[in-house]
């Protein structure tokens, strides 16, 4: 399966030169878009179902038997939006960048600019769990608007057994979520941590006032430093980062 900002294709793989179309959002007047498809993955137990998601934060759930073009979801998941917290620069926070199945198949997860979210695909109308990946840079949304990293693509992922979920930061700073502890931890891909036997150390940053030694200040963070795409390996505990044009693999326990 291959999806574009419109459309969903589906490829036989002994087939190169001709694929089959399932969704198609674009519009008959190309002024009237309001999204665009962002991900999309197929379960890992029902060939039938796929989900995509979209740059209005929303996730559509589809079945294949239910017709040939995929135009109507069997479900939609959707965070309602807190009024309180509406701002400019909600839309384009809110757009998925990355959905992936749990390897069990009951679970997803979303990544979005600043969070990602479980959701339990028997419950369309919240989240699950939610996570805060750098809640330290709200402040900071219309810089990061001005130079454009507000539209960046972060990839997130699930480890083999589905406890933790792995996403990417700046900084080439990378999160590690719990979920049974509910506990988290920030680590660097850097090459000061290639050397055998290297144990990562916990990294945080400070948002504001006296700054302890070993934190980094919000302010030093470096923009251009980033883990966009992450991977974790399905049956061990070893994990691959993209930092640019350098490729990270570390193995170990959370």
């Amino acid at each position: 399966m291959s999806a574009d900002d419109l459309r969903i294709n589906l490829w036989n793989l002994e087939i190169t030169d001709q694929s089959f179309n399932i969704v198609d959002i674009k519009p008959a007047n190309m002024e009237e878009l309001t999204e665009v498809i962002t991900a999309a993955e197929f379960h890992p137990k029902d060939c039938n179902t796929f989900v995509y998601s979209s740059s209005k934060g929303t996730i559509r759930l589809c079945d294949m038997r239910s017709s040939a073009l995929c135009d109507q979801h069997s479900k939609l998941f959707e965070e309602p939006e807190d009024p309180a917290n509406r701002s400019f620069f909600s839309e384009i926070i809110s757009s998925i960048s990355d959905v992936k199945f749990s390897h069990s198949g009951r679970y997803m997860i979303t990544r979005d600019y600043m969070s990602v979210k479980v959701w339990d695909l028997h419950m369309e109308t919240t989240p699950v769990e939610t996570y805060q990946v750098h809640e330290y840079l709200r402040s900071k949304l219309c810089s990061l608007y001005e130079n454009d990293c507000i539209f960046d693509k972060f990839e997130c992922t699930w480890s083999g057994n589905d406890r933790y979920i792995l996403t990417g930061s700046y900084n080439n700073f990378y999160r590690i979520f719990d979920r049974e502890t509910k506990r988290d931890v920030t680590l660097e891909a850097c090459r000061d941590n290639i050397k055998p036997n290297t144990v990562l150390k916990p990294r945080k940053v400070c948002t504001g006032g006296k700054r302890k030694k070993e934190e980094i200040s919000v302010d030093c963070l470096d923009f251009n430093k980033k883990i966009l795409h992450a991977a974790w390996h399905p049956n061990l505990d070893i994990i691959a980062l993209a930092a640019t044009n350098n490729l990270y693999i570390f193995n170990g326990k959370a």
